[in-house]
């Protein structure tokens, strides 16, 4: 494996983190002897062409600092090669690094842990989903929670997650749930109302909702979760319970385990990583060993979940 490392790099990640992030992650890679190139990019699609390029090139790893988006961008050049992919976690959500047991919120700490992967203690096969030809790693959400982050992305103010707080209370107050045609692994399409549908190779997305909590993203598998109609008030009841996983006892909610799933709904953009993918319909697939990561190999074990549409 080439000693020269990719250091791929979003300045604006987590209000600023992520420009502060590179050089501790930096200084890391090489006092453990590594080569540092650094890519940035005049914009997401100059970025995504030069991590290409180093990809091609026979980089030793693609390592991200930034947040959940940047590993997004990153996936569209790393997913189906060998290339290692690292994460220093630099972001708002940073959902991605906290499913793989990642150091978060210390870029020296990541990338020591980097260095140590790279010299072949922590390297391992990771699933992803694909959306057409869209790689994502986390969660594709579909309903109230895209259309939150629908209504957020149009604010300019105020900034950062609180943003999107205002967003969701905006959307609370013009709720109503959404008639979705759902096909499971290809089977009979069946129509339903819903709040949300959300796909997820991982459990979580928005910085720790755990919307998809029983989710493994090394089983070949999505876990798909569907809150069901229900009031407004209902909505405001379970939602704190997303954070602990807890809301998939409630009785609106099913989960499903398949390889994979088309969601079609009017108006209705789909999220994934927290990126807009694109209006429904979309058909997405999980790709088991889709993606090398620098990242632990966790502790087994799972437990089984509801089958079926309801």
């Amino acid at each position: 494996m080439t000693s020269e490392i990719t250091l791929f790099v979003n300045p604006t990640a987590g209000r600023g983190r992520g420009a502060h992030a590179a050089q501790p992650a930096a200084s890391a890679l090489r006092a453990a002897g590594y080569s540092v190139r650094t890519v940035l990019g005049e914009n997401a699609d100059d970025a995504l062409r030069r991590a290409r390029e180093a990809v091609e090139g026979g980089t030793g790893a693609l390592v991200t600092v930034g947040g959940d988006g940047m590993v997004n961008l990153a996936l569209q050049a790393v997913a189906g090669t060998r290339t290692p992919l690292g994460v220093v976690a630099a972001g708002t959500g940073n959902d991605f690094a906290r499913a793989l047991g990642l150091p978060m919120g210390d870029p020296a700490r990541a990338g020591q842990f980097a260095a140590h992967a790279l010299k072949g203690a922590h390297v391992r096969d990771v699933d992803l989903g694909r959306a057409g030809d869209r790689w994502f790693a986390t969660v594709l959400a579909s309903g109230f929670d895209s259309k939150v982050n629908d209504r957020g992305n149009r604010m300019r103010w105020p900034g950062g997650r609180f943003k999107y707080d205002l967003a969701m209370l905006a959307e609370l107050a013009a709720f109503t749930p959404t008639p979705y045609k759902i096909t499971l692994d290809g089977g009979e399409t069946r129509e339903i109302e819903a709040t949300l549908v959300a796909v997820g190779n991982t459990s979580s997305y928005g910085g720790g909702m755990r919307i998809c909590a029983r989710a493994d993203p090394a089983d070949g598998l999505f876990d798909v979760t569907v809150v069901g109609a229900c009031s407004r008030a209902t909505l405001v009841k379970v939602f704190p319970k997303v954070y602990r996983g807890t809301h998939l006892d409630h009785p609106r909610v099913t989960t499903h385990r398949v390889a994979s799933i088309t969601l079609a709904a009017d108006g209705i953009t789909g999220y994934a990583d927290g990126e807009p993918l694109g209006p429904l319909p979309l058909t997405a697939e999980c790709v088991p060993a889709a993606v090398r990561v620098l990242a632990p190999v966790p502790a087994s074990g799972r437990k089984a979940v509801s089958p079926g549409l309801q």
